[in-house]
């Protein structure tokens, strides 16, 4: 079975020795960058599985790397910050990151969170539709080659974007709650996240609604959750 590759991108030696022997003695292949500039080489030169940032980094800050990154990848990016505040949290997902993980943490929290990213990685490149074609209006999902597109333009999505989109279309016009969306696509652990499922669904509004503002595929149902509203082919 090939090993993952997870690249640690962060300036204090000591967590990087910690996440290091840890992720290795668990099987994983790992690379290790200091600062800014050897994060984007790296993610371009090695194309790991994951990406675990630091915020504070130097020459280029952790929110930089991961917008750069989101122009031109969608590699799963676990954001690591010794700041917990939620407005913190919500501008990192916001920003393109996968998760966000508060400084001190454990060992065994950093791992469920690296399993959770790739389960979610993998649950997508396994599953099966029963029809491999989703069309609704100018959106079209394709579920075989996991590709989505808009007036026939290719949409770029992160592996967590393309697992909510998934979950939202396979229930067209169904409503689906806050906390069945969360378990669904993040797993229960993330089951009360709210604002984790508020970022993604803005981001993902702002790559297949017309106006953003004004929505008219994903549509949120007050205090409850969303739906995803189905249209004749345009």
């Amino acid at each position: 079975m090939k090993k993952h590759s997870v690249l640690v991108a962060d300036d204090e030696k000591g967590i990087v020795a910690f996440i290091r022997a840890n992720l290795q003695a668990r099987g994983y292949n790992v690379l290790t960058a200091a600062d800014g500039r050897e994060t984007l080489e790296a993610v371009e030169r090695h194309a790991p599985d994951l990406i675990i940032l630091d915020i504070m980094m130097p020459d280029i800050d952790g929110l930089e790397i991961c917008s750069r990154l989101r122009e031109w990848s969608s590699l799963p990016i676990i954001i690591l910050s010794a700041r917990g505040q939620d407005e913190d949290k919500v501008r990192a997902l916001d920003m393109g990151a996968d998760d966000y993980l508060t400084k001190p943490f454990s060992v065994e929290e950093l791992l469920a969170r690296i399993r959770a990213v790739m389960r979610r990685v993998g649950e997508d490149r396994l599953k099966t539709n029963e029809s491999p074609l989703f069309q609704s209006g100018d959106l079209c999902v394709d579920f075989n080659r996991e590709l989505v597109s808009l007036r026939g333009e290719s949409v770029r999505l992160t592996p967590t974007e393309y697992g909510l989109l998934k979950e939202l279309v396979t229930n067209a016009n169904k409503l689906l709650t806050h906390s069945m969306l969360l378990q669904r696509v993040w797993g229960p652990e993330y089951r009360t996240e709210v604002d984790y499922l508020r970022v993604f669904i803005r981001r993902l509004r702002r790559k297949i609604e017309p106006d953003p503002d004004n929505p008219t595929y994903i549509m949120t149902e007050p205090r409850a959750g969303y739906r995803f509203v189905a249209k004749e082919e345009g």
